[in-house]
């Protein structure tokens, strides 16, 4: 019989890397906030130490603006996969399933979507659906410049799809994890006036807010792990306005129709912000799709079960590319 503590811990699928990883002191790039050394996750310090900022020229602002991302350590024959990441979040989602994909030998590339993460934005710009996928693409277009597997969890998945119809040419193949595409998955946010909606997002800045969230969002983790996250997420990512509304919700079932990209939906039997009967949803409504489910698993699968999540997209990767 499994104690408690021994229980909760085998339910939490942690990195198993073939190179031993060491906890040092680690040197943070100089625009990261201070509160960076506060965080205990060895995994994200280790990670948030190669965040870099790359320049993109988009042409809603004269100036480039100099992006957050996480870049491979080397460049791989097979499609680069670009990780993006949920709501209010930043390249940091992906701490735990990063260093398993490069393990597993794929060119990997986390990105910071427009608006959210650590891209310099003292002068702020426009932060809408179209202004995202712009940065998006031409950050692509200046980087990158191959057809890549996009990866796109809980509201990244709207941003993937949105960029995967109107830019198929750096687009390869998708991967959908727990998607927020559908008005059940935002309850009445679709719904807010704008006014509110600035002030939802205040509101989520709120650390008791941002704990429960993470009860939410996580099956079999500790308290303290959970405390540890919840730190990371509302003193590391810096949050700026941008509510995908009704309007977008409503267009998201037409561009599904167009997808013509080859789709894994990846979803946790457990989510409980949205419902993995959608994923069936989604699935009728991709022309090219399929379905894997992680049981024992909540909303973030890349947080709460990185080495099944590793594996599905690594599978998908050297089934579906080229190489």
């Amino acid at each position: 019989m499994l104690s408690s503590a021994t229980a909760t811990a085998a339910r939490i699928d942690r990195p198993m890397l073939k190179r031993p990883f060491k906890v040092v002191a680690e040197k943070f790039p100089t625009f990261l906030p201070r509160d960076v050394e506060r965080i205990k996750d060895t995994f994200a310090l280790k990670l948030a130490a190669r965040i870099e900022r790359l320049p993109v020229q988009v042409s809603f602002s004269e100036d480039r603006i100099m992006s957050s991302c996480v870049t491979p350590l080397m460049r791989k024959e097979t499609s680069p996969v670009v990780l993006l990441h949920g709501f209010d979040s930043s390249c940091l989602e992906w701490r735990y399933t990063y260093p398993l994909l490069e393990e597993a030998g794929l060119e990997t590339w986390a990105f910071d979507i427009l608006g959210w993460g650590f891209s310099d934005l003292e002068k702020l710009p426009p932060c809408d659906v179209a202004s995202k996928r712009e940065h998006f693409y031409k950050f692509w277009k200046t980087h990158i410049e191959r057809p890549v597997v996009l990866v796109g969890p809980s509201l990244g998945a709207a941003v993937a799809i949105d960029i995967a119809v109107n830019h198929p040419e750096a687009v390869e193949s998708l991967v959908l994890m727990d998607a927020s595409v559908y008005s059940e998955g935002t309850g009445n946010l679709a719904t807010l006036p704008k006014a509110a909606a600035y002030a939802g997002v205040y509101l989520l800045k709120s650390v008791p807010l941002r704990l429960y969230a993470n009860f939410l969002c996580f099956n079999g983790v500790s308290l303290e792990t959970k405390w540890d996250w919840t730190k990371l997420k509302s003193r590391l990512v810096a949050c700026i306005v941008c509510i995908l509304g009704g309007k977008m919700q409503l267009q998201l079932k037409r561009l599904c129709l167009q997808v013509s990209q080859k789709t894994l939906i990846v979803w946790g039997e457990d989510d409980q912000i949205i419902s993995n009967k959608l994923a069936w949803r989604l699935h009728g409504e991709l022309p090219n799709a399929s379905v894997k489910q992680i049981s024992d698993c909540g909303h973030l699968p890349h947080v709460e079960k990185p080495a099944a999540t590793a594996k599905l997209i690594t599978e998908f990767v050297r089934e579906t590319c080229h190489v």
